[in-house]
C-alpha cells in the first residue's frame, strides 16, 4: 500500500504541475504526512521535517524538465533569474534552518497557513496589478531572500510567490511563470542541501535517509511526476480550466484546515 500511495501521489503532483502550473510540493507535503502518519515507526518529532526536506529534493529533479521546456520557447528571462538567485539560496538556507529549530507540528502549521493562501490565490485568480518595475539589486535581493526562506519552510519551489512578484513588476505572465520555473531550481537545492546539513546528525530517522530527506520516497515520486507531467500539460489543453482551478482550491482550503486542526 505504501508504494501504490508513492506512486499515486508522484503521479498526481506531475499531473498538477502541468495542468495548472503549481509546484509538486503543495500535495507531496501533505500527501508525505499521511503516509509516514501510517508508520509508527518514523519519528514522530520529524515527520514533517522529513516531508519537507523530502519534497525540496523531489522539486530538484522536477524543476529541471519545466526549465528545458521554457528556456526551449525562449520564455525565461534569465538576468531577473540571475538577480534573484543569489539572495534565494542564501533565503533557503536560512529558511531550513529555521525549519530545524521548530517542532515537528509547528512547522505543519505554517505549511497549512500557506497551503490556504495558496487555495485563496488559484481559487480567486488573484494576481496584482502590473504597477512597479523590478526594483534595484538591494530590492530584488530582499524579495528572493523572503521566498527562498518561505519555499524551504513548506517544501515548494516558490512560483505562487515568484509568479505574483513578477507580474506585479510588470513582467507579461507567461514569462514570469517562466522564470519563476527556472527559480525553483536553486531553491530546491539550497533548500535540500540546508535540509541534509540540519538532520545530519539527528538520531532516529529512517534507513535510507540523507539528512532529512528519505532517498527512497524520493527517488520514486520524483521519476513518477516527472513522467506524468507532460500527461498534465496535454490534460490544459482540453479539460474546462476554471472549473478545475475552483476545485482544486477548495481541495486545498479542506486540507489546510484539516492540518490546523489536527
Amino acid at each position: 500500500m505504501e508504494i501504490v500511495s508513492l506512486l499515486a501521489l508522484g503521479a498526481v503532483a506531475g499531473v498538477l504541475a502541468g495542468l495548472l502550473g503549481v509546484g509538486g510540493g503543495v500535495v507531496i507535503v501533505p500527501g508525505l504526512l499521511w503516509i509516514f502518519h501510517s508508520h509508527p515507526e518514523l519519528p514522530q518529532a520529524y515527520l514533517m521535517h522529513i516531508a519537507v526536506g523530502t519534497s525540496l529534493a523531489t522539486i530538484v529533479i522536477t524543476s529541471l524538465s519545466s526549465i528545458y521546456a521554457h528556456h526551449k520557447r525562449g520564455a525565461v528571462i534569465w538576468a531577473i533569474v540571475l538577480r534573484l538567485t543569489p539572495s534565494i539560496i542564501i533565503g533557503a538556507l536560512i529558511g531550513a534552518w529555521i525549519a530545524d529549530g521548530l517542532s515537528s507540528d509547528t512547522l505543519k502549521k505554517i505549511f497549512a497557513i500557506f497551503l490556504l493562501f495558496v487555495s485563496i490565490q488559484i481559487g480567486f485568480g488573484a494576481r496584482p496589478a502590473p504597477s512597479h518595475q523590478l526594483p534595484s539589486w538591494g530590492g530584488s535581493s530582499l524579495v528572493g531572500g523572503i521566498i527562498g526562506i518561505v519555499s524551504a519552510l513548506v517544501g515548494i519551489g516558490g512560483g505562487s510567490l515568484t509568479v505574483p512578484f513578477l507580474v506585479w513588476c510588470n513582467v507579461n505572465i507567461r514569462n514570469a511563470v517562466a522564470s519563476s520555473s527556472a527559480c525553483g531550481f536553486p531553491i530546491a537545492v539550497s533548500g535540500a542541501i540546508g535540509f541534509i546539513w540540519t538532520g545530519w546528525h539527528v538520531e532516529g530517522l529512517p534507513e535510507w535517509s540523507l539528512g532529512y530527506i528519505y532517498l527512497p520516497v524520493f527517488i520514486t515520486i520524483a521519476i513518477i511526476s516527472m513522467l506524468f507531467a507532460p500527461l498534465g500539460a496535454k490534460l490544459a489543453h482540453t479539460v474546462p480550466m476554471r472549473a478545475l482551478q475552483i476545485f482544486f482550491a477548495a481541495f486545498l482550503a479542506v486540507m489546510s484546515i484539516k492540518l490546523l486542526l489536527s
